[in-house]
């Protein structure tokens, strides 16, 4: 009695040339952009904050804020990098060609298509966060 199916646990033909690092990149390497962006804000406000008193002490060098955007903006294109790996993972992966028709039931593609999610999730949230030194004072927005 032979099936042509194949199980969901079984990797299937095609993840056998899919690389696991490429796979793991695109699931987690937004959120480990987004952990790593945020501890360095809050390691870089809080050096550049810990010396502020309520009154009387000269802003902080917009070298600080230049330096928030700058890894922002890096961080962030880490993220769409990660993003776009997990689109052509899916794409390398996925028999169905339309993201909405797709179940993503084989670990790989669900892997490729969580990756995709997380990344335009926290792409967005990463982008808001890079602008926010631009318009608000660090030591203002720490508090």
């Amino acid at each position: 009695m032979s099936s042509d199916r194949i199980s969901p646990s079984d990797p299937g033909p095609r993840l056998i040339g899919m690389q696991p690092k490429k796979l793991w990149f695109g699931t987690a390497g937004s959120v480990a952009a987004w952990i790593i962006l945020g501890c360095t804000d809050i390691v870089i406000v809080w050096r550049a904050c810990m010396h502020q008193e309520d009154y009387g002490v000269p802003p902080v060098h917009p070298g600080v804020a230049a330096l928030i955007f700058a890894i922002s903006l890096l961080l962030l294109a880490i993220t769409i990098g990660a993003g776009v790996l997990s689109y052509r993972n899916w794409r390398w992966l996925s028999q169905q060609r339309k993201v909405l028709n797709r179940e993503a039931v084989p670990r790989g593609e669900f892997m490729a298509l969580v990756g995709m999610i997380v990344s335009v999730t926290l792409g967005f949230g990463m982008f808001w966060f890079a602008l926010t030194p631009l318009f608000i004072e660090l030591c203002w927005r720490a508090k």
